[in-house]
């Protein structure tokens, strides 16, 4: 797409909230957003969008994950109004949207085409049929692995892995000499870090975090054998200092050729395959996130980065105006025009997997679009559970007991504790934390 097409497309397309938002007096719009990839690209992006808008100024507040999560949620639920713009996840859209603190997205402009976004994403972002967070990019998990290492090794990773498949690939892709390692996981604590992963691969075991009753189910035979494999794992063919390591971590290890496999998020693909950024583009395979053998559940989870926007703002049409922008199928084609089809905003939009030209420049979009679909976020354990979420538990509990459970198992992938240990000292706050907080309502 030329560039004069590109930006007659992206003004008529902005014209229902741009057009108010011109005739308003300059403000500026604070903006919190997370340092991974996608992000940074929208900023260096932005110039399009304050041509278009010249009387809004952007300020961005880019935090590490972890950091960014804290801050917004203590901004919104103090109503301090810090922020215009809040880069938040499917985990808090449907809960803050609950407690009216998030402005509902109901007027966006008809050439914006709401019902262009993937089904999956859209009914996440909505409390009873309305929108309240645009997504920017979504995501599932599989595994990127070293096509060039796992043929040295003799080994074969199918398409739909078992752990059995995983560990033995791991062993064998393996030069510690080299500093090579044969898989990289989360070990950097957190509910949505190591947390994230490791409750899906717990899912792929069989295994949930409360039962029926909310009984939280760490003292279980499947959390201990996810946690012993993982910790097994990570200290037998993973990389040192693992468990400071999250997603930006095990991506530059990645790129660098260090890790013979990884599982995590699909939006990770365009950069392992990116040959500007990653020495090893042209030798990435993909497959499933892994099941244990006789459980039927690959741990798929559905995670989506989304702009939304905090009712405590005073800035709301300038915010829906710029909001509109960086979600839109032209802010897409902005990015292909820019840096290729391979690097577009994944799993957010249904024409863009119908779109030949993403489809041959990225050979990871089927596997992406199969992995959001095939998750199960209304039943992500294969046992009965009272609770929703793929990855995570759709409770306002779940970020700090998450995230002291995560300090947990981090502690027990550098060493300081066992397996046993770390579940039972799991099992015992959560009871805690859960009756505290007057489990079950």
């Amino acid at each position: 797409m030329n560039s004069t097409f590109r930006a007659l497309l992206g003004a008529t397309a902005l014209c229902a909230v741009g057009g108010a938002a011109a005739a308003q007096d300059p403000v500026t719009l604070t903006i919190a957003t997370v340092n991974n990839g996608d992000m940074i690209r929208m900023q260096s992006l932005t110039q399009d969008f304050t041509d278009k808008n010249p009387n809004i100024a952007l300020e961005w507040v880019t935090l590490e994950e972890n950091i960014l999560r804290e801050r917004v949620t203590t901004d919104i639920a103090t109503n301090g109004g810090q922020y215009d713009v809040l880069t938040i996840g499917t985990y808090e859209v449907p809960i803050w949207a609950r407690q009216g603190w998030l402005t509902p997205l109901d007027d966006l402009p008809a050439e914006y085409d709401v019902d262009d976004l993937v089904p999956a994403v859209r009914e996440a972002l909505s409390v009873d049929g309305t929108l309240y967070a645009a997504p920017f990019y979504a995501e599932s998990a599989m595994v990127m692995y070293r096509t060039d290492l796992a043929e040295a090794a003799g080994v074969t990773i199918p398409d739909n892995p078992t752990w059995t498949d995983i560990k033995a690939a791991a062993e064998a892709m393996t030069d510690k000499e080299n500093e090579v390692y044969g898989i990289c996981l989360r070990g950097k604590p957190g509910w949505g870090e190591n947390m994230a992963f490791l409750t899906a691969m717990a899912n792929s075991y069989g295994a949930r975090w409360f039962d029926t009753d909310w009984n939280p189910q760490f003292d279980s035979p499947e959390w201990n054998e996810a946690l012993t494999d993982y910790l097994t794992l990570m200290n037998e063919y993973g990389p040192p200092g693992a468990s400071s390591n999250g997603f930006n971590e095990n991506l530059s290890l990645f790129q660098q050729g260090k890790c013979g496999m990884w599982i995590d998020a699909t939006v990770a693909a365009s950069f392992v395959t990116d040959p500007e950024d990653s020495t090893v583009a042209d030798s990435v395979g993909f497959a499933q996130f892994p099941n244990k053998e006789g459980v039927d559940n690959h741990g798929n989870w559905l995670w989506a980065w989304n702009l939304a926007i905090p009712a405590s703002s005073q800035k709301q049409d300038a915010a829906k105006t710029f909001v509109a922008w960086a979600t839109s199928k032209e802010y897409t084609d902005m990015v292909a025009e820019a840096e290729g089809w391979r690097a577009a905003p994944p799993g957010t939009r249904t024409s863009l997997y119908e779109n030949p030209e993403y489809q041959e420049a990225a050979p990871f979009a089927a596997m992406t679009l199969n992995s959001i679909n095939a998750a199960d976020t209304q039943k992500s354990s294969v046992q009965d559970i009272p609770y929703t979420g793929g990855q995570f538990v759709a409770i306002p509990e779940f970020q700090g007991i998450g995230t002291m459970v995560g300090q947990t198992f981090s502690a027990a992938l550098a060493g300081q504790m066992s397996a046993e240990d770390a579940l039972a000292s799991a099992q015992s706050a959560t009871a805690r934390e859960m009756a505290r907080a007057g489990y079950p309502k």
